[in-house]
């Protein structure tokens, strides 16, 4: 559907994080490309924050994408889905394309885009309202209210929240725990049945059950849905991605800092065998 519708070198292998495949995973480069972003630069005003960003994102695999803070991973993942677009002096040059259609084109509407392309925050953000009009509000205002109830459900037991909360759908979405917060916002996001979800430290504020749970569901997700993750945990890249961007930040000659894209591999060969020295000097904890 149309959105405007609705530095190299040899070296030996080393010791670095170990990487888990995921079952059933296959090679990025072995399966059809939903997104590509082609020399995407992103400013803020004046300032140039990221830097000729390219890369593709693989259908029904985990990208991730990983380095040190303010080196431009959430900025550049804001800029798949054009959320970017809601700060004031935001612009992105290069192209995000979907399907081979730039996202930034004329005439393509930003709501369409995040229709299919969906996002979940760092903070789980439910809306005060009952559980399942948390679910319900996408689907209402994207006039998807045939068997709403049947959609909810479907929702929530995508997001592997169903069990826990199908007698409580009249009650706050707040008073949740904060793990079954992220979730109902996943399932918040998935009732509108995107194609793409976009997923910015989704972790970040859980605690290590809670996380674990969280991972186990992008494993489930991933067969529905392509999923890009930004994450400061190594660790957690390594155990859920297919994929793995590493971004850092530098310093130009007139002292402006910025963002850009080091390294692009299959995980298990980014973490097992970089090709740049800076991606192992991250990984094995030489900074960061």
């Amino acid at each position: 559907m149309s959105v405007n519708e609705t530095g190299t070198r040899a070296k030996a292998p080393f010791t670095g994080i170990a990487p888990q495949a995921r079952a059933g995973a296959a090679a990025p480069a072995a399966t059809e490309t939903v997104i590509e972003l082609k020399g995407v630069d992103i400013h803020y005003g004046k300032a140039h924050a990221v830097r000729g960003v390219s890369l593709p994102v693989a259908r029904n695999q985990i990208t991730a994408m990983i380095g040190p803070s303010g080196c431009g991973k959430s900025t550049v993942l804001r800029s798949i889905n054009r959320m970017n677009d809601l700060i004031p002096g935001a612009r992105v040059t290069g192209e995000v394309t979907y399907h081979g259609q730039d996202i930034y084109g004329p005439g393509v509407d930003p709501i369409a885009v995040r229709r299919h392309i969906g996002m979940v925050f760092q903070k789980a953000n439910p809306f005060p309202k009952s559980i399942f009009d948390n679910v319900a509000y996408g689907l209402r205002i994207n006039g998807m209210k045939d068997d709403l109830a049947d959609r909810v459900e479907r929702a929530l037991r995508g997001a592997a929240l169903w069990d826990e909360v199908k007698d409580n759908l009249k009650k706050s979405a707040l008073a949740l725990s904060g793990g079954q917060q992220q979730r109902l916002c996943i399932a918040r996001a998935i009732a509108v049945q995107p194609e793409v979800l976009l997923m910015d430290e989704p972790c970040s504020a859980l605690d290590p059950i809670a996380t674990a749970r969280i991972e186990e569901l992008m494993n489930e997700l991933v067969r529905e849905y392509t999923i890009v993750i930004v994450t400061h945990n190594m660790q957690q890249a390594a155990r859920v991605s297919d994929a793995t961007a590493f971004y850092s930040a530098a310093i130009d000659d007139a002292g402006e800092r910025y963002g850009f894209l080091v390294e692009f591999d299959e995980t298990q060969r980014l973490f097992s065998n970089p090709s740049d020295k800076r991606t192992e000097d991250y990984i094995t904890g030489r900074f960061g």
